[in-house]
């Protein structure tokens, strides 16, 4: 993998787990059979020659190894201003691996990757109607919200988005900042719930999921055209909405 000048990326390891960047096309290919795996068996999502291009010309591009097994990738490219900023654009962790913490030891080695080369803002979407991550990315990361994206990728032939139109959240994260906190109670001035599984609804019910999307969509976009800004999330009452 291409890499800055003066820069070599190093493997970083917590608790048996070791993060390497993808330096051989047979990792390239294996890194995107695992993210394939992530989202329901489609490949196009990060196909292995534009994962390798990015990997080559020195973006963020990483496998994650349990046991020398690797169960995990996350590949991020420079955005706009390119010295500054960067893109996370795909991240996942196998799901027999998932909700060990290992998707918070990715994250914050993109941290630290990034920062090794001065870049001070990591920005990547989500989808709003997944409570686990918008916890995860506004509450334990403390990332900042700064758009709602209607249907941003168009139809998405996966198994985890088929069917469904593919709202996103994008989010930024100053990476040498203070974590953005929750708001206190008396800045909220309203709030948008989510499902707490919207995976399992999506199974169970489509129509609903359709339903939460739809109603979501529609509640967010009239808070933020009221003027005010998504502040945080919280658990039991979904989006925290304050003024700016």
């Amino acid at each position: 993998m291409g890499s800055p000048a003066g820069i070599t990326p190093e493997p970083s390891s917590e608790s048996g787990v070791d993060i390497r960047p993808l330096a051989t096309i047979e990792e390239v290919f294996a890194a995107a059979a695992v993210l394939g795996q992530v989202w329901g068996g489609d490949h196009s999502g990060m196909p292995p020659n534009l994962l390798q291009a990015l990997a080559h010309s020195g973006n963020y591009a990483v496998g994650l190894y349990r046991d020398d097994v690797l169960v995990g990738a996350s590949v991020a490219f420079f955005a706009a201003p390119a010295a500054r900023s960067m893109h996370s654009h795909i991240t996942g962790v196998l799901p027999d691996h998932q909700s060990l913490g290992l998707g918070r030891v990715l994250k914050q080695h993109q941290r630290e990757w990034a920062l090794a080369r001065e870049v001070g803002h990591i920005t990547w979407t989500f989808d709003p109607l997944v409570a686990r991550n918008a916890h995860f990315n506004l509450r334990v990361l403390g990332a900042r919200a700064t758009e709602y994206l209607v249907d941003h990728y168009g139809a998405m032939d996966d198994g985890v988005n088929r069917g469904d139109e593919t709202d996103r959240v994008m989010v930024s994260w100053a990476l040498a900042a203070p974590p953005v906190a929750t708001p206190e109670a008396d800045r909220v001035v309203a709030a948008v719930a989510v499902p707490a599984d919207i995976g399992a609804l999506r199974r169970e019910s489509p129509q609903d999921a359709a339903a939460w999307r739809v109603r979501v969509r529609e509640q967010m976009l009239a808070h933020l055209t009221d003027g005010l800004v998504i502040g945080g999330f919280d658990d039991a009452r979904g989006y925290l909405f304050v003024r700016p």
